[in-house]
Formats: structure tokens, sequence, C-alpha cells
């Protein structure tokens, strides 16, 4: 960990292919819109979670020697709460808001850490603010573009920017539990996803109808097993959910952590892209490209003064 080395060849390419496959998400998502968006994103949480159970059952008999106390399940119960309602309401956004807004507003969260750090204890820098005005200035303009074909509205860029609040909770809690604990991904990342995606399943229930008996597999509790859509969810599970997430985790052992920050900021652009390959309808107006770079870089900025901030603090 502490050796200068480069990282391995293995490591960028992986990299490159979790940061391509998280930012192939959305448009996939969104081209699923006949199915409900919070079925679809319980669909994704179920899928995920078969991907993820062999591992989980494979670090379950190695890491006999792991324990998971009440507080434990307590986090990793709140973090499937966070999980949840971060994909529900950006898979809401996406159905309400452009591909590019939602993508914009859902990787804010750079910006919304530093407004709960005093809550937290840790000194806001100067940096810190730059960056976040910058974010939120570059917001405000993109606001600019509601109602352009008809395809931006407050309440998906809300939506989406609600998701990226609430992904900060699943950061934070996961942080604590991985690093301070010491908890295996798959140990973590099993429950939680599949806590998220039973948290999902009682709401698509509640708000629009799903079920078990529904004759249409677009409104099934399970319809993604369907021939339809397996195909679909098996990609958002094998691509974004385990090449992409778990890939980053994986490669955090050579790259250094503001790299693969800094690499994910880069979804909303490779995102535009991919949709407009795979549909050639992405519609992007002038202010939303004026403030979705003012929104980047804020969100860099933030990371950076974050990674100043602690060298600074572990050197001394």
């Amino acid at each position: 960990m502490g050796d200068s080395k480069a990282p391995p060849a293995a490591a960028w390419l992986t990299l490159s292919v979790a940061v391509l496959a998280v930012s192939s998400a959305g448009i996939v998502l969104q081209e699923m819109s006949e199915v409900p968006p919070l079925l679809r994103a319980s669909w994704r949480m179920q899928g995920t979670a078969l991907v993820l159970l062999p591992g989980f059952l494979y670090q379950l008999l190695r890491s006999s020697d792991f324990e998971i106390n009440r507080n434990d399940a307590g986090l990793i119960l709140a973090s499937s709460l966070f999980l949840a309602a971060h994909f529900g309401s950006w898979v809401w956004s996406l159905d309400n808001t452009s591909l590019v807004h939602s993508l914009l507003f859902v990787n804010t969260h750079p910006l919304v850490v530093v407004a709960i750090m005093p809550f937290l204890g840790e000194v806001v820098r100067r940096g810190h603010i730059t960056g976040v005005v910058l974010g939120f200035a570059g917001a405000t303009l993109s606001l600019f573009d509601l109602g352009d074909g008809g395809q931006v509205s407050l309440a998906g860029d809300l939506a989406a920017f609600a998701g990226a609040v609430t992904v900060v909770g699943y950061i934070l809690v996961g942080r604590h539990l991985r690093s301070d604990r010491g908890m295996p991904i798959f140990i973590y990342a099993f429950p939680v996803t599949m806590a998220a995606g039973i948290w999902l399943s009682f709401a698509t229930v509640l708000f629009e109808g799903s079920s078990f008996s529904s004759i249409g597999p677009s409104d099934s509790l399970t319809g993604w097993s369907d021939p339809i859509w397996i195909a679909w969810v098996a990609y958002l599970s094998l691509g974004p959910g385990l090449c992409g997430h778990t890939g980053v985790n994986t490669v955090l052992r050579w790259i250094s952590p503001i790299v693969v920050s800094i690499a994910l900021l880069m979804e909303p652009v490779l995102g535009a892209i991919i949709g407009w390959l795979w549909t050639d309808e992405v519609v992007i107006g002038l202010p939303t490209v004026l403030g979705g770079l003012m929104m980047m870089t804020g969100a860099i900025m933030v990371t950076l003064q974050e990674t100043r901030q602690n060298s600074s603090e572990s050197v001394s």
C-alpha cells in the first residue's frame, strides 16, 4: 500500500471498464421506461444481489473470524435504506428530466458532503466553499434549460439531487464498515443490496401497484425474469453492478481514491455520449453545457481539497 510502484496496466483497464459500465446504466434504465421507475430500481437491486451472492457465500466461509455485531447490523440496515432511496429517486428522475441533467445532479454528492461536514466535526476550508459555490452556481445555470423540448423538469432534477443526497449516507456508512470495521466487500455489499431490493419492492407495491400476481411482467415484482427483460437486468447487474461498482472497489488497492473519484465524476459526459450513440436523441442546451462544466469542476475541486486535507492530517 505504501510503495511507489506504478499501478499495473490491469488496474487501469479495470477502472476504465468500471467507469464505462457505470456510465451506461442511465440510458439502459431510461430505455426501460415501460416499467415503473421504483419497480425498475428494485429489479436492478434484485439482479445485483443474485450476482453478489456467490461472493458473499465464499467470503462467509472464508471469513469465519469476522463477526457482525448488533451495531454493524443496524448500519447495514441504514445503508440499505440509503441505497434504496438513492436508486429509487434517481431512476424516477430518468423518466422526468433529461439523461444529462439526471447524471449531472446525481453526481453532485461531493458538494453534498461539504454541507454535512460541520455536523461530522470536520473543518470546511476555502477549497470546499469555492467548489460548492461554483457547483451550485452551475446547477442554477443549468436550470435555464427547464422546459427545453419537454425534456428537462425541476421535479426530475430535484429527484436526481435527492439521489445524490442519499448516496452520501450510503458512502459514509460503507466507508465506516469497510475501512474502520474491516468488513469484507461481499459480506457488506450483498445484504445491503438485497435489503435495498426489498425496500424498493415494498415501495413499488405501495406507490405503483406492482405485485407478484401481475399478469404482465412489466408490473410484476419478479418480472425481470421474463424473457422480455432478463437480458436488460442481467446487463445492469453484471455491467454497472458487478464490473462497475465492484471494479471500483477492487482498483482502490492500486489506484489512489482521488484518481478513482475524479474518474467517476466523468459519468455525466460519458453517459451523454453513450446515450447519443444509443438513441441519437440526446439534446443538450448551452445552459446545461456551461452549468454542467461548472458543476463537475466544483465537484473535482471539493474532491481535491479533501485529498489535500487528508494528506496534511496524515503527515502531521
